[in-house]
Order: structure tokens, then C-alpha cells, then sequence
């Protein structure tokens, strides 16, 4: 018999999420490795796969590895996922820097070849911007880390006007040609381009969790309007607390995911269970906010004559 888990929530809703994979379910979370789990998924069945692997770096999650036993374990994880993604399919691995003695080594180009080596074709490295993190000393803070999205063939699912953002001069008219004094803008906002201003989940955000490195349901719902279709299915081999499942079936798609950490993979099932219930808090995919110049926090103590 299947096991599940089930959720009585505060709208006397009862959901059941599955714990182990079958082709109709709407949510299916693993808890255990995610080799283990993608066994049991058949070939092609995946749209969309998107995660954000361990870095190697040493959270309870995972063991420092030699940097080359570390890119072993990742190419397996990666050669299964090819397997079980769909022609049209795109695989979006989200990455930072592995940091050793003070010296880093950007994870994406350390995997670069770990994706070529099946065939997959790099549409874009994205650019993930974000404001806040640790304070460097020795070198400049970081503040972005990298998307590379992969196809596994050049026809691909790429919808644009889902994820199109406000332009910048929408009144912007044509100044020359047979358009002249016509707006020139799409009506829907512009192409997002490929570097992305989205709050990473820190301190007070509105999604944090227990968990260390959180990504934000913004950062994967781009990834999910763009490349996949509604009722696709969209996977994650280390799902953490579920913000690529809450991404997913919070846009009509289904979701599956597995997550080896007990604690994290029980909240991911919390999560996922308001998501579907309509009770979860998220920040929606929005502008970054920018504080009033007049606001005390904003007030430069040092130049107060200015």
C-alpha cells in the first residue's frame, strides 16, 4: 500500500501528499536519496527538472567531499535526471562557489561538462542578484549565484509573456518609420533578461524556514511559467523544504521531489500541503522594494548635512 502523509488544516481541507511516485499523482515528496527515488520514475516523464544541490561546503546535509568526488556524485545525479526528462524538457541547476581556503571555484563552470556529456544544449547562464548576505573582508561580498538552464533538444518549451516584467519607459514610443508615434512597447512588459533581481530568503522574508539555504518560490515560479506547460510535471532531486513542489503546483503543475533530511523533508510536506490548501505565505515575483529616502534607517548618521 502506498504511504502518504495527511494534513488536517485550519479549512478542515484534508490533503494527501504520496510518498512514493506514481505517474497521476498531483505531489509526490521522497524522503530518502534522490538515486534512489529517481529509479522509480520512468524515462522522459519530466518537463522541468530545477534544485539547488549541495555545495559542497558542509551543512548537515552533506559531506565535504574531494572537490572531484563531489563532481562524481553530481554527474550521476545529473545523468539520471536526463534520463527521466521529456524531449522538450529543460533541466535548471541553480548553483554558488565551493570556497576552499579562501579560494572559490564557481560550481557552474566545475559542472559544465557534467551537462554536455549528455547531449544537453546551455540556453542561459542566469544571473541571480540578491542584496543581502555575508560580509567579506578579504575579497568582494558576494551577491549573485547562477542558473544554467539546459535543453535536452532544440525544441523546447519557452513561453515568454507568463514571465515578462514591467519596462522600464513603457510610454516609450517609435521615433522613426512607418510605426513612428506608435508605442514600441510589448503591452505585457519586457523579456526579464537574464539577470534576475530577487530577494534571497533571509531574516524576516516572509518564506523562511529553518532551513540554511532556502531559495525563494519567485526564483523557481520564473523557471516554471517559462518552461513547462500546465499539468506538467516538475521534479527536484534535492527538494529541501519544497519551494520548487510550491512553485510548481501553486501554477497548475505537479511536482515531485525527494529530500534525505527528515526535518526537512516533514516541512516540505507542511509547506506543500498549505500550498495546495491556498494558506501559504509567499512573496510574490515583484521589484525589489526601495526604502523611502526619509526613513531613519536611510538617513546617512555621517553626512547628516547633506
Amino acid at each position: 500500500m502506498e504511504r502518504v502523509q495527511q494534513h488536517s488544516l485550519s479549512s478542515q481541507l484534508k490533503i494527501t501528499i504520496p510518498l512514493t511516485f506514481a505517474p497521476h499523482n498531483q505531489v509526490t515528496l521522497f524522503h530518502g536519496d534522490c538515486m534512489d527515488f529517481m529509479r522509480t520514475i520512468p524515462d522522459q516523464s519530466v518537463q522541468l527538472v530545477v534544485t539547488s544541490p549541495p555545495y559542497n561546503i558542509g551543512k548537515e546535509y552533506e559531506d565535504v567531499l574531494d572537490i572531484e568526488a563531489y563532481k562524481a556524485q553530481q554527474r550521476q545525479v545529473i545523468s539520471e535526471c536526463v534520463r527521466i526528462l521529456g524531449r522538450k524538457g529543460s533541466i535548471c541547476w541553480q548553483v554558488g562557489n565551493y570556497v576552499n581556503r579562501g579560494e572559490i571555484i564557481p560550481l557552474d563552470v566545475l559542472l559544465y561538462d557534467c551537462f554536455r556529456e549528455n547531449a544537453l544544449k546551455l540556453r542561459n547562464r542566469i544571473v541571480w542578484h540578491f542584496g543581502h548576505g555575508l560580509h567579506c573582508s578579504n575579497r568582494f561580498s558576494g551577491r549573485y549565484e547562477t542558473i544554467n538552464w539546459f535543453t535536452k533538444s532544440d525544441d523546447y518549451v519557452f513561453n515568454l509573456d507568463p514571465v515578462r516584467v514591467p519596462q522600464k519607459y513603457p510610454g516609450k514610443r517609435h521615433f522613426k518609420g512607418p510605426r513612428r508615434g506608435e508605442l514600441s512597447g510589448n503591452p505585457m512588459g519586457k523579456n526579464p533578461s537574464d539577470v534576475w533581481d530577487i530577494p534571497n530568503v533571509k531574516a524576516n522574508h516572509v518564506e523562511k524556514s529553518e532551513h540554511p539555504c532556502q531559495f525563494p518560490v519567485a526564483l523557481v515560479q520564473r523557471l516554471v511559467l517559462s518552461l513547462t506547460n500546465a499539468d506538467d510535471l516538475v521534479f527536484d532531486p534535492f527538494l529541501g523544504v519544497g519551494t520548487t513542489a510550491i512553485a510548481a503546483v501553486i501554477n497548475g503543475r505537479r511536482a515531485a521531489g525527494s529530500e534525505c533530511v527528515e526535518g526537512y523533508h516533514d516541512l516540505a510536506v507542511e509547506r506543500v500541503t498549505k500550498a495546495l490548501a491556498g494558506e501559504l505565505r509567499v512573496r510574490l515575483d515583484r521589484p525589489v522594494y526601495e526604502p523611502s529616502r526619509h526613513l531613519g534607517l536611510t538617513v546617512n548618521p555621517w553626512h547628516k548635512g547633506n
